[in-house]
C-alpha cells in the first residue's frame, strides 16, 4: 500500500442494541488502523449507549441525542469527518476485516475513481449468511435507469467529492444513498470491485423489509429532479416493481426467517 490515508466511518444508530456491538466490533477489528470511527446515536433507550461506552476507547467520537432520523445522523457524522475516504455502516450491518484496507488500496491506485464498492452478503438476525446482494458495475446512465446494484455497506468514497455534492437529502427516508450515488457518478468515476467486503442484515425491522414501497417513488424523485423523462426505463421498472412487490417482500422475509 502506498500510504495510509485516514478513513472515516460513520455509524448512525437508534435502538439497535441487538446488533450494534457486532457492528462496532467489525469496524474496530479491521486490519487497517488509520480509522476515525464516529457513532451518532439518536438517544436510544435500549442499552445501546452502554454498548457504545464499552468500546469508547476505540471510538473516535460518539454522541447520543435526539435527531431527525437516519439521514440527519449520517449528515451529522460526516460533518465531523476528517478522513480522505469516508463511508457509513448502519448499526445492524457489519464489515469484513479486510474491507477498509482493500478499498483504500484501490482508491490509492486509481485516483480517477471517486467511489469504489464491493460485494455484500445478506445475513439474518443471527448473522448467518442467507444470500448475496446482486452487486454489479453500474454507471451514471445506468443508475438513472434504476440499475443501482451498489451495496451501501460495502461502499467507500472520497471526502473531497462529498464536500462537492453532499450532504444527503434529509427529505429521503429510503433512497438517500441512491441519490448520493447519482450525484457522485455525475462528477466522478465509480467502480465495482468483486471482493466481499460487508454483510447486509435482513430482519423484521429493517427498512428493506418493512418500507420497501417507499424506495422507488423516492428514486423517481431523483430521476425527475435531474430532468428524467416519463418514458424512461426507471419509470417502467417502478410499475413492474409495484406488481412484483408482494412477492419480493415475501422472499426477503422468508430469507431472514431461515435463521430463526
Amino acid at each position: 500500500m502506498k500510504r495510509e490515508p485516514l478513513v472515516t466511518i460513520i455509524t448512525p444508530s437508534y435502538n439497535q442494541a441487538a446488533y450494534l456491538e457486532e457492528t462496532i466490533q467489525s469496524v474496530l477489528n479491521q486490519d487497517y488502523e488509520n480509522i476515525q470511527y464516529i457513532i451518532v446515536d439518536g438517544a436510544s433507550t435500549d442499552g445501546s449507549v452502554e454498548i457504545i461506552k464499552k468500546y469508547e476507547k476505540g471510538i473516535s467520537k460518539w454522541v447520543s441525542e435526539i435527531d431527525q432520523g437516519q439521514t440527519d445522523a449520517i449528515n451529522k457524522g460526516f460533518s465531523l469527518a476528517r478522513g480522505e475516504i469516508i463511508a457509513w455502516l448502519n448499526s445492524d450491518d457489519t464489515l469484513l476485516p479486510h474491507a477498509v484496507s482493500e478499498a483504500v488500496q484501490f482508491l490509492n491506485d486509481n485516483p480517477a475513481v471517486g467511489l469504489v464498492y464491493g460485494n455484500a452478503n445478506y445475513i439474518d438476525g443471527g448473522s448467518g449468511v442467507i444470500g448475496k446482494f446482486p452487486a454489479a458495475q453500474t454507471t451514471l446512465k445506468k443508475l438513472r435507469c434504476g440499475y443501482v446494484h451498489i451495496p451501501q455497506q460495502a461502499s467507500f468514497f472520497r471526502k473531497s467529492l462529498w464536500d462537492q455534492v453532499g450532504p444527503l437529502d434529509p427529505s429521503f427516508y429510503f433512497a438517500m444513498d441512491y441519490d448520493l450515488w447519482v450525484r457522485l457518478a455525475s462528477v466522478s468515476e465509480i467502480k465495482y470491485l468483486p471482493r466481499l467486503w460487508a454483510n447486509f442484515r435482513l430482519h423484521a425491522d429493517t427498512k428493506t423489509t418493512s418500507a420497501d414501497d417507499r424506495c422507488w417513488p423516492e428514486m423517481l424523485r431523483v430521476h425527475y429532479r435531474n430532468g428524467g423523462s416519463w418514458f424512461s426505463q426507471i419509470v417502467f421498472k417502478n410499475y413492474l416493481r409495484k406488481i412484483a412487490a408482494p412477492f419480493i417482500c415475501y422472499r426477503r422475509r422468508k430469507l431472514f426467517k431461515k435463521g430463526l
